[in-house]
């Protein structure tokens, strides 16, 4: 069965109509993801390189986990869901910090961005993730800048992440 993924409008809010991802991604329209940023106690950032079959971005480097929002999906639902599914982060609580906008050729979206705090192991999902490493967050500054990120992550949350370097 087609997942199903309900539009936003330029307000941040559901339109009302609902598309099949496939249309999504093949007319670029606008839709609604979310942004989780998994920090250690300590306070490294869970850095992780996307398997060359993604979709969007493929082989990119990324510091948050999250994705599409289903159809009729609350925001933190969708959140809890992907950082679990993407990295088997489970049983947190995911802290708000704030929503944004991003649009290119390949994606159109509003974000809902979270972060979390974990101790336990991160377990890959095989068809997501590639790679993955704890670093410093000024590390990860140096690594945006030395390796190919997910534009729509570093446009949306490089300014948090200034603030924790």
């Amino acid at each position: 069965m087609a997942e199903l993924v309900a539009l936003y409008g330029e307000d941040g809010q559901p339109t009302g109509e609902v598309v099949e991802r496939a249309r999504m991604r093949a007319e670029n329209l606008r839709h609604a993801a979310t942004h989780v940023v998994v920090r250690s106690p300590s306070g490294l950032v869970y850095v992780h390189r996307r398997t060359d079959t993604k979709d969007v971005y493929p082989g990119r480097y990324d510091f948050t986990a999250g994705g599409v929002l289903q159809a009729g999906e609350d925001p933190l639902a969708a959140a809890v869901r992907e950082v679990e599914e993407e990295l088997g982060v489970a049983g947190v609580a995911l802290v708000p910090l704030f929503e944004a906008d991003y649009a290119d050729a390949q994606t159109r979206f509003h974000a809902f961005c979270y972060s979390c705090t974990w101790a336990g192991p991160v377990r890959w999902q095989p068809e997501e993730v590639a790679w993955g490493e704890w670093v410093t967050p000024l590390r990860l500054l140096e690594m945006i800048g030395e390796l190919p990120f997910m534009p729509d992550a570093v446009a949306n949350l490089r300014p948090w992440l200034d603030s924790l370097a």
